[in-house]
């Protein structure tokens, strides 16, 4: 093992000159084209047997990488916001082909009065299209989740794309201590890829075809089912990883002091950096509060989660993207999972756009789904950090 300080785009790049990617069609786009192109000079100086494609856009590099992956050999590519967005008809095709791409989405905010800093609403829209999507927290759960990604696409019993999302700037160019492994731990962590479905002329299938009714139905359910069932391999690979490497960032949730908490807050990515302080500082005075961070949008952990609330007075919600004239969309998801438990819950919308996260509006949060807890909440959804007098 060796320690570097490295950015979150260069760890990502680390993470998969180890495992060996053979395949990696690229595009560059802020804040995501450092790990194209540390991966460029890995494969030049030799250090990295791949072939580098550069596409004329994201849609053909999914393209590509669809091609690629169905040829049978380990594929990566790597975009942000509207590069995500140019992706999104590819985005489609290698779930239900079953072809286990991994795709590292550094956030960006996306559409009109568009910026190069972060926000979720370029990767939230896409947890509809099969692929299953992470979200971490630091640089070195960045290189740690590249190489479990690969394990868990590639296992036979998932064959699914894997998307990691990562906050833009907050990690990938802030550079941070980061331990990377040795080549031959990862050897022996993640294998060979072995390929169910291969595009072969000597041994032609059919990939991808038109799908009358009478089947549509049937393969849709087939991926929802297979998505869920994911989460057992997720966990597996998690302690396998944790057991050769020392190191674990949670299940499919993280739990932060939720042992006998009365109130918590639902977060993900670096805003749960920010949270963890603010639990600190609220349980020296005295408050039982808790975090618990949302690692993977998909599958969606209900079960885990509800678990996780069992004895809550009030949950928060914290959403870095928002659906218009609605909530945001981790609020969305997390009411619909715990419906049926009348848990008083509160959203609260911030950071859009790169705007920071400040301690004092994470403090203010907290305050919010407190008043929750005893009936004092004036609203379901905040949006914090707010200037001006808008209300």
């Amino acid at each position: 093992m060796v320690t570097r300080v490295i950015s979150g785009d260069h760890a990502v790049a680390w993470g998969v000159r180890l495992a060996r990617a053979e395949v990696i069609p690229a595009f560059p786009i802020t804040p995501q084209t450092l790990i194209m192109e540390l991966l460029s000079e890995f494969i030049n100086d030799g250090e990295l047997d791949a072939d580098f494609i550069p596409g004329e856009s994201e849609h053909s590099v999914m393209s590509i990488a669809v091609g690629a992956s169905a040829g049978g050999v380990r594929t990566f590519t790597a975009t942000s916001s509207q590069g995500l967005a140019l992706m999104h008809e590819m985005l489609y095709a290698p779930p239900q082909i079953r072809l286990p791409v991994v795709l590292v989405n550094v956030n960006r905010s996306l559409g009109a009065a568009a910026g190069i800093w972060l926000e979720h609403n370029d990767s939230m829209p896409e947890r509809e299209s099969g692929w299953l999507q992470c979200y971490v927290e630091d640089n070195q759960e960045a290189l740690d989740m590249t190489l479990q990604a690969f394990r868990i696409a590639e296992d036979h019993r998932v064959m699914l794309p894997v998307m990691i999302c990562l906050d833009g700037f907050v990690l990938s160019h802030t550079v941070e201590r980061v331990d990377v492994p040795d080549q031959a731990a990862v050897d022996g962590f993640l294998p060979k890829f072995v390929p169910v479905n291969v595009l072969d002329p000597d041994d032609p299938v059919v990939m991808n075809p038109i799908c009358p009714p009478e089947y549509a139905t049937e393969m849709r359910y087939q991926l929802d089912r297979t998505i869920d069932s994911t989460k057992s391999v997720i966990k597996e690979v998690g302690i396998d990883f944790a057991k050769r490497f020392g190191r674990s960032h949670g299940d499919l949730l993280d739990l932060y002091r939720m042992e006998d908490a009365e109130y918590a807050l639902v977060a993900i990515g670096t805003a749960a950096t920010t949270s963890r302080l603010v639990v600190d500082q609220l349980r020296e005075g005295g408050k039982k509060v808790g975090l618990i961070r949302l690692r993977f949008m998909r599958p969606f952990p209900k079960e885990e989660l509800r678990e996780a609330v069992s004895g809550l007075k009030a949950l928060g919600v914290f959403d870095r993207s928002v659906s218009f004239n609605s909530f945001g969309p981790i609020f969305t998801e997390v009411r619909g999972a715990l419906a049926a438990l009348h848990l008083p819950m509160t959203d609260h919308i911030g950071g859009l756009g790169g705007r920071d996260l400040t301690i004092e509006e994470m403090r203010d949060i907290f305050a919010r789904i407190e008043e929750n807890a005893i009936g004092k909440a004036d609203r379901q959804v905040y949006w914090h950090g707010l200037r001006g007098q808008m209300q």
